[in-house]
């Protein structure tokens, strides 16, 4: 079992860690209103996400349910544990649904600004909307990650 929670942690620090630091990396970006800077850190974004956040993704996934499986807590009802995968599924939701398009349609804004040399309109909309599903996709993680510690229900 121990093996499985040292796999689930590290998922857990590779996208958690991910999604923190990317938003971080991008706001900057974007504050320097700088098209090629801008364009670079889109594009930084996404390959992060394939380099850290699916990694993630995966080894709580696979970790997750290996110790779920031998732990005996029932997934019928609410609990912690249900209430975790609940909202682990709505944050997969907003980030294949939502956010991976928006950050392609960032990538292809963000180069068009950078051959006009001015932050388009349109990438700054798909910013905009990127910001708010992002802290609903990086909140829910912290919530699931306090559901997880504390156990509580």
């Amino acid at each position: 079992m121990n093996g499985w929670l040292t796999l689930h942690l590290i998922g857990v620090l590779l996208m958690v860690g991910n999604i923190i630091t990317a938003a971080f990396w991008k706001v900057r970006a974007d504050l320097t209103n700088n098209p090629s800077i801008i364009h670079q850190a889109v594009k930084n974004v996404m390959i992060a996400d394939y380099a850290f956040t699916l990694p993630g993704l995966i080894l709580i996934i696979l970790s997750g349910a290996a110790m779920a499986g031998h732990s005996g807590i029932s997934l019928l009802g609410l609990n912690w544990l249900t209430m975790s995968l609940l909202l682990f599924a709505i944050t997969g939701v907003i980030w294949l649904a939502i956010l991976i398009p928006l950050q392609l349609r960032m990538i292809r804004f963000s180069a068009d600004s950078v051959v006009a040399g001015v932050i388009s309109v349109e990438y700054r909309r798909a910013s905009r909307q990127w910001a708010i599903f992002g802290v609903a996709a990086t909140l829910l993680p912290l919530v699931i990650l306090y559901l997880m510690v504390m156990k509580g229900f």
